[in-house]
């Protein structure tokens, strides 16, 4: 893993120094050396940059003041003269604190701890995406094409005679398909999917208002029948606030 880092300095020989250490250090790319804090803002809105090594004592705009405006664009290594901003510098949530004169070995400590941060920060996030569960859906036939539907997206579906209806959020005309509200009902999750009428489907989490035995979808109004009410009776009353 490489890092793309930039070193924020008002010192030339500091930033000399720091450059050094950059190029012998193998998962460190050096993108750009900056004399003073504010040539960093324009840098990063033109670059990805994951790591930046910063003086505190600068003209203009100190360290402590641009880690706040970076904010978590970047990952930051204060690097400084004076101890007492120690303190100051972990308060902003920087990643390690290196005290001038620094030597390699320091550097690279420093530099190992954000590599490892950053590893750490990948391996979370691909095992977030691998256990992140896959969004469900159905493909139904339309107009002579297959057409893929997230289920989550689907607010009701009307039945007529030997096709049916899916109304789908954000569209403004609803999926027509042949098919049977009967063979559409068993592809669906009972979780989520209700039959409320002879004619009609719910998304039970898309459903936000009931009036009587109605259930509103804008100006819509779908009519809860008698044969179906006990069923979606039991899910409201699950979900009511007592």
């Amino acid at each position: 893993m490489e890092l793309n880092c930039l070193i924020v300095d008002d010192e030339p020989l500091a930033l000399d120094l720091l450059e050094a250490y950059v190029q012998r250090t193998p998962f460190l790319r050096l993108c750009a050396r900056c004399g003073s804090a504010l040539e960093v803002l324009q840098l990063l809105d033109e670059h990805s940059i994951d790591l930046i090594f910063l003086d505190i004592q600068m003209p203009e705009l100190t360290g402590l003041e641009l880690s706040r405006i970076v904010g978590e664009k970047a990952k930051i290594i204060f690097t400084t003269a004076f101890e007492q901003y120690a303190l100051e510098g972990f308060r902003v949530n920087a990643l390690d604190y290196l005290l001038k004169p620094i030597s390699y070995p320091e550097f690279l400590k420093a530099a190992h701890k954000a590599l490892e941060w950053f590893e750490m920060s990948r391996e979370k996030f691909a095992l977030t995406e691998r256990t992140k569960p896959e969004e469900e859906c159905i493909y139904v036939k339309s107009d002579y094409k297959l057409l893929k539907i997230e289920l989550s997206r689907i607010c009701y579906i009307e039945g007529l005679k030997d096709y049916v209806k899916i109304f789908v959020e954000d569209s403004t005309h609803p999926v027509v398909s042949l098919i049977s509200m009967k063979a559409l009902e068993e592809m669906l999750p009972a979780a989520s999917f209700i039959r409320i009428h002879r004619s009609y489907i719910v998304n039970l989490n898309r459903v936000s208002v009931v009036e009587r035995n109605r259930i509103v979808f804008g100006k819509t109004y779908l009519p809860v029948s008698d044969s179906y009410k006990e069923k979606f009776l039991e899910f409201i009353h699950r979900k009511m606030i007592k």
